[in-house]
């Protein structure tokens, strides 16, 4: 649209252009009406600015709700994963280790089918029942994941070693390693019956914090270097 050979363009430029206009016209302001966005009543230019003022506070307040409930969420988690760690820590025997892991990423985390296991364990440890049970299948499994394993248990081995597994629905397995560059020993294991708990779309740092930690606590369990 254009007015005498004038785009809209060109005028919104030149008011921009030119802040003392409206100063010098008042009355033209005065006379600006809008439609307000809850409703289809006129309003003035400075009541138009108000209620988009308004909206935009709102929407603000929204996300700073948004932080704070994200900042107590992660304050919620690290003391959870403080308490896993400290537990670890005060841990004496290395033999109770995996028992102590499990029982603890159940409790502070919530979740309802954990467990581990541990291959090439030093020889007071082979012989536990922790140290029994991987398939070369499993290892080489584990030895795969670069990143933590987030989906469904679509028959999984490893899925045996969980309390009634024919109810778990969805699966993280977390490989146990010193390093990333380094071979797994182990591997670890959360299940739910909620298919939708474990996806592959969620996001691994925390799990994969989580399997750091435990693999800390768990290489007592092998042979030194």
């Amino acid at each position: 649209m254009s007015i005498a050979g004038v785009s809209e363009g060109q005028i919104a430029r030149f008011l921009i252009d030119t802040p003392g206009f409206f100063e010098r016209h008042a009355e033209a302001l005065a006379a600006v009406r809008l439609t307000s966005p809850h409703g289809m009543r006129a309003v003035s230019l400075q009541e138009r600015q108000m209620e988009m003022l308004r909206d935009k506070i709102k929407g603000l307040e929204h996300k700073i709700i948004e932080m704070i409930r994200a900042g107590q969420d992660n304050e919620a988690i690290a003391d959870r994963l403080h308490r896993f760690t400290r537990a670890i820590l005060l841990t004496t025997s290395p033999g109770d280790l995996p028992e102590v892991i499990v029982r603890e990423i159940k409790h502070e985390f919530m979740v309802p089918r954990a467990a581990l296991r541990v291959w090439g364990a030093a020889d007071p440890f082979a012989a536990l029942r922790f140290a029994q049970g991987a398939s070369d299948d499993v290892r080489t499994f584990a030895a795969s994941l670069q990143t933590p394993y987030c989906g469904a248990n679509s028959g999984f081995e490893a899925s045996q070693w969980l309390e009634e597994p024919e109810s778990v629905a969805s699966l993280a397995m977390i490989a146990l390693r010193h390093s990333d560059s380094a071979s797994a020993f182990g591997l670890l294991v959360l299940g739910s019956p909620d298919p939708t708990r474990y996806s592959a779309d969620m996001g691994t740092e925390f799990l994969t914090r989580l399997g750091e930690v435990a693999s800390a606590g768990l290489s007592r369990l092998l042979p030194p270097f």
